[in-house]
């Protein structure tokens, strides 16, 4: 019996496996802002995450599993599955350009100060005053938590429990946002009037801005020790001219009834502040102007079509920190006004990281320094996507803004206290 020699072909058929979901930032990405929801939220699922700095886009990579895809799907986030092989060219890439990996590892905590709901706000549609805050409309467009806190809980010590801090559109300087000349009769400037004057009498204090000053100094030893500081309009320049003027009245009559300190100007102390130097304060009451930090009738005068800044460029390795706050899909960014639009350079600290300027206009529009264990970052304007929002104007509908470069600024300030430590060189 002839013995027959069966051969047996075996085929083999590649199988495709995958460890990562990449998050693409370029523009490629359908929606840029609640991609950062998206990583947030793998955070806060106990996932950790990689930030791709300059790696198209700045793009994130995420495990991949079943629940961050649906959530990807969900959220109508553009991903893309990586494999190993993919991952290993990717960091060559990285290696071989200005990139770098950044791991990210926990959700950080995040706090907004601002005024307790009023009667005036609901009135315009919105919580504390007749405005909106660009910041907070991001955090629940992305759907990122939040807490809010205001005076009472500062001075109570609460910031302590948060790893983020941003500043809402607040005056520091007690002046009440210098709206006077325009709207003191209306009910909701009376009535933010009437609420903080209560609340500096109920906590000790004489004068509203006696009050904001205690306030300055809680949030300044809360950037000292560790925690990580975002203002934004008026609340930039306001908070530096604030610690500058400690415990000086520099309030005139119309905010609280007796006469400015008539050697304020001559009492500044620059060494206090985090950003700015060498300004000047503007005394007049019926002025909507602080100080000559602000750089507003500037921009003003460039006028929407020709108003514009642009992103410095980090290296990555090197310099992590301003690399993620710069992350955007564009260099350059549409300008938007605000009470404090932007900052004139020469009263910019040398220490200070300009993040993005108004190119020949001597303008500084982002900026970012450290302060103690903490770190600092101001961002000029009011709404990246409302040129010039006035009072009472109905909210941004981010829904018609997935792709704003201006937002994204925004939303790299949050996500940035979840950079592991030891990878930053700051």
């Amino acid at each position: 019996m002839k013995k027959i020699a069966v051969f047996i072909l075996i085929i083999f058929i590649p199988i495709l496996v995958y460890s990562d979901l990449l998050i693409p930032m370029d523009f490629s990405q359908t929606d840029h802002l609640k991609a950062y929801g998206v990583v947030y939220k793998t955070l806060e699922n106990g996932y950790d995450g990689k930030w791709l700095l300059n790696y198209r886009g700045g793009s994130f990579l995420i495990p991949e599993t079943d629940e961050l895809e649906a959530l990807c799907r969900m959220k109508g986030v553009s991903y893309e599955h990586i494999s190993p092989m993919d991952y290993l060219a990717i960091e060559q890439t990285i290696e071989k350009s200005n990139m770098d990996i950044v791991h990210l590892e926990k959700a950080p905590k995040i706090v907004v100060y601002t005024l307790p709901e009023s009667k005036a706000g609901q009135l315009h549609g919105f919580a504390g005053e007749p405005w909106d805050d660009a910041v907070t409309l991001a955090l629940v467009y992305a759907e990122i938590p939040y807490d809010t806190v205001y005076d009472t809980e500062v001075l109570q010590g609460k910031l302590e429990d948060y790893d983020w801090l941003h500043l809402h559109h607040e005056d520091f300087t007690g002046q009440f946002g210098k709206f006077y000349a325009g709207f003191h009769s209306t009910n909701w400037y009376q009535e933010i009037q009437q609420i903080d004057e209560e609340l500096a009498h109920k906590l000790g204090f004489g004068k509203v801005w006696q009050l904001k000053h205690a306030v300055v100094q809680m949030i300044r030893d809360y950037v000292k020790n560790g925690g990580f500081l975002f203002a934004m309009c008026a609340a930039t320049d306001t908070y530096d001219i604030a610690q500058a003027a400690q415990a000086i009245d520099i309030c005139d009559v119309p905010f609280d009834g007796d006469p400015m300190d008539f050697q304020a100007e001559q009492k500044l102390n620059f060494e206090r502040t985090f950003a700015f130097e060498n300004f000047s304060l503007v005394k007049n009451p019926y002025e909507y102007e602080f100080s000559s930090i602000d750089a507003s009738n500037y921009a003003q005068i460039r006028g929407a079509e020709a108003d514009y800044f642009t992103l410095f460029q980090f290296s990555a390795k090197y310099d992590p920190v301003p690399t993620m706050l710069t992350q955007c899909h564009v260099n350059v960014v549409n300008g938007f006004l605000g009470q404090t639009t932007s900052y004139h350079k020469e009263f910019v600290k040398n220490s200070v990281i300009i993040l993005g300027e108004v190119e020949g206009a001597n303008e500084v529009k982002y900026l970012h320094g450290n302060f103690g264990r903490g770190t600092f970052t101001f961002y000029g304007g009011h709404d990246p996507e409302d040129y010039q929002h006035r009072i009472g104007d109905p909210p941004t509908l981010l829904e018609l803004h997935k792709n704003s470069p201006g937002y994204r600024l925004i939303l790299n300030n949050i996500l940035f206290p979840a950079a592991k430590k030891k990878k930053l060189k700051t």
